[in-house]
């Protein structure tokens, strides 16, 4: 696959450079950004990862080149229409996977594609169901696999994945925060951009 522009991704998020990568073999990284990320509880949860994402692509440091396309996203976990975004510490680790285990959530990723002249955002979402949970899985989860960079604190790659995991409606990519299908689609013209 060719694509005539260079891409830039939009964001610190190893799992989003590693799944970029598997679709584009060249792009760079740079996540300077005025945004400043805040949740707004007056918007709806589902709709809040458009908003962030855009917000991401729209605060990028400096005006796009006419042969760039700059990739933006946002990631977030919602259980029985609450949000959960990433832990702010163990405790709250400890919550939201008491909130997930033995449930279906739902994990919404949008994916804004910008160059200087159009922005697009697509939204994908997934459906995971884990397993009860023990105390004992959610504690050895959190102290092997610290994961407090990742909105439910959990990440679908990880041990908590592997074990508790019991079914999956939708991309799996999306779980992971890229709807890789989506933004590769975007890329070569068959979505509109």
């Amino acid at each position: 696959m060719t694509i005539e522009r260079k891409i830039i991704l939009g964001s610190k998020s190893p799992r989003r450079n590693e799944l970029l990568r598997e679709i584009i073999p060249s792009f760079t990284v740079d996540t300077e950004n005025t945004f400043i990320e805040t949740k707004d509880p007056t918007i709806p949860p589902h709709e809040l990862p458009s908003v962030m994402s855009e917000g991401k692509s729209l605060g990028f440091h400096r005006p796009l080149e006419p042969d760039e396309v700059l990739i933006t996203a946002d990631t977030v976990v919602i259980v029985e229409n609450r949000l959960l975004g990433k832990p702010k510490d163990r405790q709250d680790a400890v919550d939201m996977l008491k909130a997930l285990s033995g449930r279906t959530h739902e994990v919404v990723t949008s994916v804004t594609v910008r160059s200087n002249a159009h922005k697009k955002t697509f939204t994908d979402t997934a459906y995971v169901t884990f397993k009860k949970l023990t105390d004992s899985e959610i504690n050895y989860y959190i102290d092997t696999c610290q994961p407090y960079d990742k909105a439910g604190a959990y990440g679908i790659q990880e041990w908590i994945g592997y074990i508790g995991i019991t079914e999956i409606k939708g991309s799996y990519y999306t779980v992971m925060g890229l709807p890789v299908h989506i933004v590769y689609d975007a890329l070569n013209g068959k979505l509109s951009l």
